[in-house]
């Protein structure tokens, strides 16, 4: 039977077990976090966002959907103002580590070998490859050793020509994009309930020196708790930005899956 949504957690296990035994469906794993995204949008955005993007790929692809990671690695100061914002829920590195091995090694269980890891939170980053390495280890122990895991991040997919339109006035770099034009432009394109852009603080790009201290230096982070002002973000930014990420990340899949 030919499933009729992309998500797997809606299917029953007879659907799901025939779409996904012969190993030619890939499983798409959005990986977020629960983090403090200014005053202007929710906690969940790292979620919402990777979820999206596997959801529209899995439709292009034939893929489906696994529930997603809904905690993440600890915030980091210069690139989510920090786990000390009230709002921001972590996981240590060996939780996230262990949680998503075991995932995988699950998903192999039931005979999928194309994983695609969708990344919604830039601090997961090495953790999620840690996780992906000890469970192709262990897979190989038991004698699976046809599993291919992709890991990426939707971000990485927005090219030249597009920063140039999303940023007339210049761009400020991802490392300060923290609830800014981006995921701002995204969630008014994808869930404007949850965007209360009149309550954004317009401000300069974060600026840190070229260390980190710890325990942080909450001083260093904007007060906002976002790093660079979300006020430019717009409906139809976030469109540019769905379909550059989502026809990349489709492109990237055929060509290693396919």
């Amino acid at each position: 039977m030919q499933p009729t949504t992309a998500f797997a957690s809606e299917l029953t296990w007879p659907d799901y077990d025939a779409a996904v035994r012969d190993g030619k469906t890939p499983i798409l794993i959005p990986i977020g976090a629960m983090e403090q995204h200014g005053h202007h949008m929710p906690l969940h955005v790292d979620v919402l966002l990777p979820t999206e993007f596997a959801r529209r790929v899995a439709l292009e692809v034939g893929a489906l959907v696994a529930p997603p990671f809904t905690y993440g690695y600890k915030s980091h100061q210069k690139s989510g103002g920090g786990n000390h914002l009230p709002g921001t829920t972590s996981l240590d590195g060996a939780t996230l580590v262990a949680a998503l091995k075991d995932v995988v090694k699950e998903f192999a269980r039931h005979g999928v070998r194309k994983i695609c890891l969708v990344n919604g939170h830039y601090e997961n980053s090495w953790f999620i490859v840690e996780g992906i390495d000890l469970a192709l280890r262990e897979l190989r122990w038991d004698g699976v050793t046809d599993l291919k895991v992709v890991v990426l991040s939707y971000w990485d997919f927005v090219h030249e020509e597009a920063i140039a339109r999303l940023y007339p006035d210049g761009f400020p770099g991802w490392a300060v994009e923290h609830g800014g034009v981006l995921e701002t432009s995204l969630m008014l394109a994808l869930h404007p309930q949850f965007v209360q852009l009149d309550r954004a603080v317009d401000h300069k790009p974060a600026t840190f020196p070229p260390y980190d201290v710890y325990p942080v230096k909450p001083e260093w982070t904007p007060p906002s708790g976002t790093l660079s002002s979300p006020k430019a973000a717009s409906v139809e930014k976030g469109h540019i930005l769905l379909d550059v990420c989502t026809r990349g990340i489709v492109a990237a899949l055929r060509a290693e899956f396919d």
